[in-house]
């Protein structure tokens, strides 16, 4: 369901509604501090899976520009596209994470909040991810790391916590460093910084290579049934 653009269509227009559009994980006010310290003055920026979300007008604000957003729903981009059309260095754009259409080096910043965490609600185990999932996720990663300038910074907000996501950040071929901070009061989230030019730890290497290594889980944990609702993450208080 969270990997058909005609889902997202549909839920877009349902958050018409909504002043300021609908923000997995909170607002960006929350992570600030966290985002702020890696911001390089003149930083050109890319945001993945925009939504409706008001991320992309704070980092804006901030003075991130040029900075486009993608989503792979025309209904969002022209939404979105018309209510900051005014925004000069602003852009918005139908376009697929996983085929991003920029030149090698054209991000200092490249941020995405929720979207990797949709593409894999459909897994069943966290301890056991499917190859399917784990290519899905190499290729955005994969592009992700070919648009970040040498020395540019890629930022993943999600509600993962490290023993099952920074597996798939830390693989070699990206060539940047993985760091982890949490954030939120009633319930944390995390907030994965990839430095570009930087070198993995040992640690994180290990867990690189446990992703595709057979895994058994250390404790037996409930996994989704297919009764369970896939919506799970839209009901996550904000």
């Amino acid at each position: 369901m969270y990997k058909e653009s005609s889902y997202w269509d549909a839920r877009y227009r349902e958050e018409r509604a909504l002043p300021n559009g609908y923000d997995w994980f909170g607002r960006y006010r929350e992570f600030r501090e966290l985002f702020i310290r890696e911001l390089q003055p003149g930083a050109r920026g890319l945001v993945l899976g925009c939504g409706t979300s008001s991320l992309s007008m704070d980092l804006y604000e901030e003075g991130i520009c040029p900075l486009v957003s993608i989503d792979y729903s025309p209904i969002c981009i022209k939404e979105m596209a018309e209510k900051h059309a005014g925004c000069h260095g602003m852009s918005w754009l139908v376009m697929d994470a996983r085929k991003l259409q920029f030149a090698d080096g054209s991000f200092d910043f490249v941020i995405e909040k929720g979207t990797l965490d949709a593409m894999m609600v459909g897994e069943r185990d966290p301890w056991r991810v499917t190859s399917e999932a784990i290519a899905l996720i190499d290729e955005v990663l994969s592009e992700v790391s070919r648009v970040l300038s040498p020395n540019g910074c890629f930022i993943s907000v999600t509600f993962s916590p490290p023993h099952f996501r920074t597996r798939h950040y830390a693989q070699p071929s990206y060539s940047w460093s993985v760091s982890c901070n949490t954030y939120g009061s009633d319930f944390h989230y995390f907030l994965y910084t990839m430095r570009k030019g930087e070198k993995l730890t040992a640690q994180d290497l290990e867990r690189g290579q446990s992703l595709h290594n057979p895994y058994i889980s250390p404790v037996h944990l409930p996994t989704l049934s297919e009764k369970d609702d896939e919506d799970f993450l839209r009901n996550i208080q904000i």
